[in-house]
């Protein structure tokens, strides 16, 4: 039995990056509705840094940076190399600087601040070492008040009930803020606990969806729009053992574990094609005392090595790029990647801890659970984690040959304007106590390149994780979900993780996902408008 419930403007199915797009259209006078199939608003935004990619955004011209869409256009085009996906990089390059414009004139969203991280290919024509990523203000809890509770937590926080404190950054920052602004807007209603189950389409257009909501059929209308905005397929076993090239079934994901592609299969459904659904935005995943992985930003010293026992990467390498790394040699070398071993010495755990902040003991979980193998030589650690002696302590010995010159040789770690950015003191933007640099030591020139040679050894696990999965279903400029034919299903928008992205297999910079899912959630708001005026 279905309950028919009201008609609204627009719809948004799915509260991350979508709360921002449903803001943008209750702020144009539209009453909109934001369906949310858990019980708390964020999904993986609420995890992430919340960096948006926004070149020549006001931000960056406030700090200095020299920059404009020209020069961002000229690197879209040499990293991505994908014609079909240039007008979606042009709308994305205009709307992300003016949507910032748009959301600092409200109080709640306040002034965005630049982040310096570099471009993934900043030696690229039209990359930046300087970057062009922006990122909200942190956000005290008690500006919330009850609506904090609303907000996703972060990753630490659920999984291992880490206090996040009085002030709370990044994706939380830019989620509470965004709810704050929807609902104030006067034109703004949340739905929790809602989960989509059909679109509706009546002659050939999308009028509203059809949810389940505690166990009970409703249906919403739309009477200007449903935007699509709930994610990836990242969790569904199905989904991704139907689309991926290796067993990656979900569990290890960093995504929220609700995205199970009920938007993707919901608009193909309705004739909606599809692009790139073998994709992710993968990262590697330090393997926690739970045994499951965490997002591995960057590896400050010892070596990533496969089942051969072999080096095979700048393990500080952009995550995209290593995540993508391990995925390609497992399914095309015959050696096994997944998983492979991040090996380092006593020292390098003195300095930089594991998993945490620095000068921090070790907690003993870790070595009680084997997440962490010690062992008192090379040759008993090979054992521990089932790699050839011979081709580990040779391997050891190569790279700790780089280390008196500072110089890796083999694949150029510390190099980039990347690598170099944990070579210093540099607070991350979204959260001033975090510290991502390596301290130097004497006698050493590259931070990131220290021997291998204090006893006892360690071995971690490395995974492919993700932050979602990347391919969806196919817009064009204004976010208008497609047929196959390149018919647009009138009534229909898609955005972030639910829509193939304009950076098509490459992650230019970090905040690439984020800020997709934020321009295109507007520049669709834009189209609903501009079409009923």
């Amino acid at each position: 039995m279905t309950n028919s419930e009201d008609t609204y403007d627009v719809i948004v199915i799915g509260s991350g990056g979508g709360l921002v797009g449903a803001y943008v259209a209750a702020s144009r006078g539209l009453r909109t509705l934001v369906v949310e199939k858990t019980d708390v608003v964020g999904g993986t935004v609420a995890y992430s840094g919340a960096g948006l990619w926004f070149p020549g955004s006001a931000p960056l011209r406030r700090a200095g940076v020299e920059d404009d869409a020209e020069n961002a256009r000229t690197y879209l085009r040499d990293v991505v190399a994908d014609g079909s996906r240039e007008r979606l990089q042009d709308a994305y390059l205009r709307a992300g600087a003016e949507l910032i414009d748009e959301l600092e004139q409200n109080p709640w969203f306040q002034s965005f601040v630049h982040g310096p991280v570099p471009d993934y290919y900043s030696w690229r024509p039209g990359g930046t070492p300087a970057g062009r990523t922006v990122f909200p203000p942190a956000l005290p809890v008690a500006e919330l008040g009850e609506l904090f509770d609303l907000v996703r937590r972060s990753l630490p926080t659920e999984r291992w009930g880490f206090d996040e404190g009085p002030v709370v950054s990044g994706g939380r920052a830019l989620i509470g803020r965004a709810l704050a602004a929807f609902l104030e807007t006067g034109n703004g209603t949340l739905r929790l606990n809602t989960a989509l189950e059909n679109l509706v389409v009546e002659d050939g257009r999308v009028v509203g969806v059809e949810a389940v909501s505690g166990g009970e059929r409703v249906r919403f209308r739309a009477g200007r729009g449903v935007l699509l905005a709930a994610g990836g397929f990242e969790r569904d076993r199905e989904l991704r053992e139907r689309y991926q090239q290796v067993p990656l079934t979900g569990e290890w994901s960093n995504g929220a574990p609700a995205n199970t592609g009920d938007a993707l299969r919901a608009g193909i459904a309705v004739g909606a094609d599809t692009d790139l659904l073998d994709e992710a935005w993968f990262v590697p995943g330090l393997v926690q005392p739970d045994g499951l992985p965490v997002f591995h930003t960057g590896t400050r010293g010892g070596i990533w090595v496969n089942g051969a026992g072999e080096r095979f990467v700048n393990e500080t390498r952009p995550y995209d790029q290593a995540g993508h790394e391990i995925v390609r040699l497992h399914a095309t070398t015959g050696v096994r990647h997944i998983p492979c071993h991040w090996v380092f010495d006593q020292r390098q755990l003195d300095r930089d801890s594991i998993g945490g902040p620095p000068d921090q003991p070790l907690p003993e979980e870790w070595l009680k659970s084997g997440a962490l193998k010690k062992a008192d030589t090379l040759e008993e650690l090979a054992r521990l984690i089932d790699v050839p002696f011979d081709a580990l302590d040779r391997t050891v010995k190569e790279f700790n040959g780089y280390a008196p010159t500072g110089t890796d040789e083999r694949f150029h770690r510390g190099e980039s304007p990347w690598d170099r950015m944990f070579h210093h003191i540099v607070p991350f933007p979204a959260d001033p106590r975090q510290n991502f640099a390596a301290r130097s030591v004497p006698g050493y020139p590259n931070p990131l390149l220290l021997p291998i040679d204090t006893p006892p050894f360690y071995a971690a696990t490395i995974v492919p994780s993700d932050i979602g999965t990347k391919g969806g279903l196919r817009i064009d400029e204004h976010a208008r979900v497609l047929r196959p034919d390149g018919r647009p299903i009138e009534g229909l928008y898609a955005t972030g993780n639910t829509a193939a992205p304009m950076s098509g297999r490459v992650y230019p910079g970090a905040g690439t996902p984020i800020g997709s899912s934020l321009a295109f959630g507007y520049l669709a708001v834009l189209d609903i408008v501009n079409a009923t005026d």
